[in-house]
């Protein structure tokens, strides 16, 4: 029989990929770090993906987002990542929000969308992803963010801290001085302790196709470790029959 998560399961017990199916998971924002984020929890077998972005895919798109091809030029992110979600695997129940998070709007966007078992943000502006980790976190849902991914060249500086250990990043610290204001604390992010380049354009932000992606990957392995933990660890320490 055909297995789609044959190498996944020679890694976790079935208990833990029961509870992948189980769970539903929100992507806020498909750029460079979403984008990856959403094709590995795709592969993991996580039963629902939410995901938000209001953007059409364009040419300045193609040097590191997922979806950016020549043949999704001008189509919306979100209906691009659904088909290739189902591509992936059919069974995944995917809900598309082609909508900018602005300031103010992330509680209704939660009363909306009802239970979530974790939420990934990847929004790169700053009004609405500071409403969504607010409100988030308020509502005590898991949450991780990616913090500034342009700029930097060498994937092996990200790492995954609490926001209050962040450095290097002055995208970090604006996101850390706001929050600190709402009394949030403790947030889980993925940064990168590479000095950011300043380049030739100023104002331009520049990427690479190598960083952001790997800042996805990790966002997305914290998702999957968090979910079945609990699930991986009992499995791991339950004597053999």
């Amino acid at each position: 029989m055909d297995d789609r998560h044959e190498r996944t399961r020679l890694l976790y017990p079935e208990r833990a990929l029961e509870r992948l199916r189980q769970s539903t998971v929100l992507i806020a924002g498909l750029g460079g770090v979403g984008s990856w984020a959403v094709e590995a929890l795709s592969r993991s077998g996580i039963g629902t993906l939410i995901l938000l972005d209001y953007d059409r895919i364009s040419a300045s798109n193609m040097n590191r987002q997922l979806f950016a091809l020549e043949s999704t030029l001008g189509r919306f992110k979100c209906e691009v990542a659904k088909e290739r979600i189902h591509d992936i695997d059919p069974e995944i129940r995917v809900i598309t929000l082609n909508e900018r998070l602005d300031k103010g709007e992330a509680d209704r966007l939660f009363d909306k969308l009802g239970s979530i078992d974790y939420v990934v943000d990847a929004i790169d502006h700053l009004d609405g992803k500071i409403d969504l980790l607010i409100s988030a976190t308020r509502r005590h849902i898991p949450v991780i963010s990616s913090m500034g991914m342009g700029n930097r060249r060498d994937p092996s500086q990200l790492s995954i801290a609490c926001l209050s250990k962040t450095h290097t990043d002055p995208f970090a610290r604006i996101i850390r001085q706001r929050l600190r204001k709402e009394s949030v604390e403790q947030l889980k992010v993925v940064f990168s302790k590479e000095t950011p380049t300043v380049p030739q354009n100023a104002g331009a932000i520049g990427s690479t196709p190598v960083v952001p992606p790997v800042a996805g990957f990790l966002l997305a392995s914290e998702v999957i470790r968090d979910l079945t933990l609990a699930e991986t660890f009992s499995s791991a320490h339950e004597p053999d029959a």
